[in-house]
C-alpha cells in the first residue's frame, strides 16, 4: 500500500508541476541529441519531404554481418543456397521476407540501437517509442513491384495525424538502384495525411506514380521516414539479390508487429540489463498491461 501511495504521489508532483516539466526536459533532450549528432538538416526534410537519408548510418562491417545472418536465415527457411550476384530468379524471384530478426544475430541489436537513426525516431515519435518489427524484404529478379503504401496501415484510418504515429528505417545492405529494385519514395507525401489511391500505387512503366523517387544508397546508408509517408520499392531487373534491414518503430500505445515485450528471451535481456535503451525500445519499460499487482508507475 505504501509503495502504491508513492506511486501516486509521484504522478500527482508531475501533473502539478512541481517536479518540473517532464515535456520539456524530453523535448530539450531530444533536440541536444539531434545538434550533438549534427542532424539538424535531416530533421529539415522530415518536415518539408517526409524522409530524410542517413549516409553510413552503420559501418560496413556491421552491414556485412547483417547480410550474412540473413542469408543464413534465408538458407534455413527455403532449403536454397543464395547467390548474392548471380540469382537469375529461379530461387528467389520477387519478394521473399525474412522476419523476426531482432534475436538471429547480436548485429540486429547493434543495428536496433545505431545513433543517428535511433535520434531521428525519437523526434519523430517521442522518446518512449517501441521496436515494432525487424525484417528483410529479400528481392530477387522479377516479380512485382512493391506499391507504394503508408507504414500506418489499416490500424490508423484517414486522414492520418501529421504527428507521426509510427516511424521506419530502411538499411541498405546492398547497393540500391532502380534497376536493382531500390526503396522508392513519395517527397511530401505525408502531408497529404491519406494513404495513396488505386491509380497512384504503382511504380515503374508508364502507368507507374510519376511522382515516386528511387532511393540510390550504398550498403550502410538508412532512409528514415514519417509513418504517413508513401513508399514501396521497384521491381528487380538485373540479376543478384537485392538486401535491406526495415527497423519499424510506433508510438507505446500501437500495437507492434512482432511479438517484443514478454517474448524476449533471458538470454538477451541479461545481456542489456544496464543498457536503458534497448529495454525502452523492446517494450521493458512499458507502464501498462499490468496485472494483479497493479501499474509500475516507475517504468
Amino acid at each position: 500500500m505504501a509503495e502504491t501511495s508513492k506511486d501516486f504521489e509521484d504522478y500527482r508532483a508531475v501533473a502539478s508541476g512541481q517536479s518540473g516539466d517532464p515535456d520539456r526536459s524530453t523535448r530539450e533532450a531530444t533536440l541536444n541529441e539531434i545538434r550533438d549528432l549534427g542532424l539538424e538538416t535531416h530533421l529539415g526534410e522530415l518536415e518539408s519531404v517526409g524522409y530524410t537519408t542517413v549516409k553510413g548510418a552503420i559501418s560496413p562491417d556491421q552491414a556485412a554481418r547483417a547480410r550474412a545472418a540473413i542469408i543464413r536465415v534465408m538458407e534455413r527457411k527455403s532449403g536454397h543456397a543464395v547467390d548474392l550476384t548471380a540469382e537469375s530468379g529461379e530461387q528467389f524471384g520477387g519478394i521473399s521476407l525474412a522476419h523476426y530478426l531482432l534475436f538471429e544475430d547480436e548485429v540486429f541489436e547493434e543495428i536496433a540501437l545505431a545513433q543517428r537513426p535511433l535520434a531521428l525516431l525519437n523526434y519523430l515519435i517521442g522518446r518512449s517509442a517501441v521496436l515494432s518489427s525487424m525484417t528483410c524484404h529479400f528481392k530477387g529478379p522479377g516479380g512485382a513491384c512493391l506499391p507504394l503504401h503508408s507504414d500506418n496501415g489499416n490500424g490508423i484510418p484517414a486522414p492520418f495525424s501529421m504527428i507521426s504515429q509510427v516511424a521506419n528505417v530502411n538499411y541498405a545492405l546492398t547497393p540500391y538502384s532502380e534497376a536493382a529494385g531500390a526503396l522508392a519514395m513519395v517527397p511530401a507525401s505525408h502531408r497529404l495525411c491519406r494513404g495513396p489511391r488505386a491509380d497512384e500505387v504503382m511504380l515503374g512503366g508508364e502507368s507507374g506514380n510519376p511522382n515516386a523517387i528511387a532511393m540510390d544508397l550504398e550498403p550502410g546508408d538508412a532512409v528514415v521516414w514519417h509513418g504517413n509517408t508513401w513508399h514501396g520499392s521497384f521491381e528487380r531487373q538485373i540479376p543478384g539479390i537485392r538486401m535491406n534491414l526495415a527497423v519499424y518503430f510506433c508510438r507505446q500505445y500501437v500495437v507492434t508487429q512482432e511479438k517484443f515485450g514478454e517474448f524476449v528471451p533471458d538470454t538477451f535481456l541479461e545481456r542489456h540489463a544496464n543498457n536503458p535503451e534497448m529495454l525502452r525500445i523492446l517494450g521493458q519499460r512499458q507502464a501498462y498491461q499490468w496485472d494483479a499487482a497493479g501499474p509500475n508507475w516507475n517504468n
